[in-house]
């Protein structure tokens, strides 16, 4: 079976984990190796700051709660996109508005913004989906016409650009996840990068239990969301290799085009020319018009041993949102869509030319032999 994701993992990172691991560095509140991940990625970013916490989804939630958004505020955020996104809203109190997707990159649709401000709307967030990002240029003009907070969601999006700017730069905060199957990876764990020095300050302080003087006693509601010097020390090696990193997702995307272009059913992943899309999945989509049912693909992809996942299903159809008080469940057009004739490929740095055309040959075959 090829898999749909295996993590680029080799010896430097193992050294680098066994020498956290002898200077004893096994909790997230001393070493060296912590500190060292922060400042290489928000270097990489073009941030000030990057504040390391336990997994991405710790570090939506902690950024939301460090902009101050709580009950009674609505945010925001991509209707095509993973749960939580729309759970860090929702821990913190606030109501989670789901913007339906363009057609396009399956990105949130910037037209459709503003008929969904409101006067309780505080924030959005945007996710750069499967690795391709949102013209934060506009999204932001947007935002400051409306005086909103802008929370990038960058899980999929590790050196992803817009015209040059890296994304996890254009907000106030940009949250990425380090996860075991993203760009780069610490196993679990998470990033917040801002320019805030204020604001970097508290999210330190909320993702250790908002320790102060004298020490056990409390005056904010924090969080244990610490990375731990092992995770933090995979992360300095692989900071080390992410440019190599992003250049072979690069060149795996652009085989996979190659060896796709005949399969006229199918939708391949965009890059507009303002964008660098660093494909976190190559992911496709059946063309609505073709009128194949995507279960029919992706069971014959599996039987002919390779492995896929479905897109994400849409933040209007999640039972757990449908129940919070004043969620709108409408439908969502182009993201329920995706949700029904979506999947991504397997996307493994590692995966070879003769892969590559053994997943184009068993897709073709998918349709032909159905």
């Amino acid at each position: 079976m090829i898999p749909v994701f295996e993590p680029d993992i080799g010896d430097s990172e193992i050294e680098e984990v066994l020498a956290a691991l002898k200077r004893g560095e096994i909790s997230g509140s001393f070493g060296e190796a912590i500190p060292a991940f922060e400042q290489a990625f928000a270097r990489y970013v073009g941030c000030r700051h990057g504040v390391a916490v336990s997994s991405g989804t710790a570090a939506l939630q902690v950024a939301v709660a460090a902009a101050g958004i709580g009950p009674g505020d609505e945010v925001l955020v991509s209707a095509s996109t993973n749960i939580a996104t729309a759970l860090a809203v929702a821990h913190n109190g606030a109501l989670p508005v789901a913007v339906d997707s363009e057609a396009e990159t399956w990105n949130l649709d910037l037209d459709l913004i503003e008929r969904h401000i409101t006067p309780r709307t505080r924030a959005i967030i945007p996710v750069h989906l499967f690795g391709h990002p949102v013209d934060m240029d506009r999204l932001c003009a947007i935002a400051s016409k409306h005086r909103l907070t802008v929370i990038e969601d960058c899980a999929e999006s590790h050196g992803a650009t817009v015209r040059g700017r890296m994304t996890g730069s254009f907000g106030r905060q940009g949250c990425f996840s380090f996860y075991a199957n993203k760009i780069i990876t610490t196993g679990e764990g998470g990033m917040v990068t801002t320019d805030d020095d204020a604001l970097a300050d508290r999210l330190r302080l909320l993702r250790n239990l908002a320790f102060t003087q004298p020490r056990f006693r409390h005056e904010l509601l924090g969080y244990n969301f610490r990375m731990t010097g092992m995770q933090a020390a995979m992360g300095v090696a692989q900071m080390r290799r992410i440019d190599e990193i992003v250049a072979a997702k690069r060149r795996l995307a652009a085989a996979y085009s190659r060896a796709l272009a005949g399969i006229g059913w199918l939708q391949l992943p965009a890059e507009k020319d303002w964008a660098r899309n660093v494909y976190w999945m190559y992911a496709v989509a059946i063309r609505p018009e073709a009128k194949i049912g995507r279960a029919r693909v992706v069971d014959s992809l599996r039987a002919q041993g390779i492995d896929t996942r479905t897109f994400f299903c849409p933040m209007n159809q999640q039972p757990a949102l449908q129940r919070l008080p004043g969620f709108d469940a409408s439908p969502r057009p182009v993201a329920d869509g995706l949700w029904e004739r979506g999947f991504y490929l397997p996307s493994s740095t590692s995966l070879t030319s003769a892969e590559v055309e053994q997943v184009a040959t068993a897709l073709a075959r998918a349709v032909a032999v159905g």
